[in-house]
């Protein structure tokens, strides 16, 4: 259990059989009345957004949260194949589960499972990964990494704005939550 008190960005409960994640929240203590705590939560399996207010001192029931190491192995039709690092056991998720992250998704990649009793929840990617470009139009002599981008597909089908002198064959290291090119490797 935790109280409306210890709410802060990030933490999950569980709500009507959901989990729930705190987007923001703020403490408030009118001149007249009791103090409450307006909340703005996320479901994480739906992804629905909800305002929602609590008294102060409230208890709700935290959610239990596992967060597994798994590596990507294999793609299976659409589907994606990860073994966990700890016990050698599989699970196949479909591209729904995983998201728009799927994109950056290569064999051989490890990635953090969360889950909720034996429901997987959500796949956390590193925040930067390293692709090889195999598309992009060819760089000409005298582009400058002060201007401007155009658009590269990485070896995992993802479209990214690179800089003009970025050319097909080189590796980059790309920013997985804003989609951003951060660097040649």
């Amino acid at each position: 259990m935790i109280s409306s008190n210890d709410f802060r960005t990030g933490v999950s409960i569980e709500l009507d059989g959901s989990v729930w994640r705190v987007v923001e929240f703020l403490h408030v203590k009118p001149g007249k009345g009791s103090a409450f705590v307006r909340t703005k939560l996320k479901n994480v399996q739906t992804g629905n957004v909800m305002e929602r207010t609590f008294r102060a001192g409230e208890t709700v029931p935290q959610a239990n949260l596992e967060k597994r190491t798994m590596q990507h192995t294999y793609k299976d039709g659409s589907d994606f194949v990860f073994m966990d690092m700890a016990s050698y056991e599989e699970a196949q998720l479909t591209p729904d589960q995983i998201g728009d992250r799927a994109k950056y998704l290569k064999e051989g990649m490890e990635v953090n499972i969360i889950r909720w009793g034996e429901q997987i929840l959500e796949v956390e990617l590193p925040n930067s990964v390293s692709l090889e470009v195999i598309q992009t139009d060819p760089g000409v002599k005298g582009d400058t990494a002060t201007g401007g981008t155009k658009p590269a597909i990485v070896e995992t089908g993802a479209q990214v704005m690179v800089p003009l002198f970025i050319s097909i064959g080189e590796k980059i290291r790309i920013d997985t939550r804003s989609d951003s090119y951060l660097g040649r490797e």
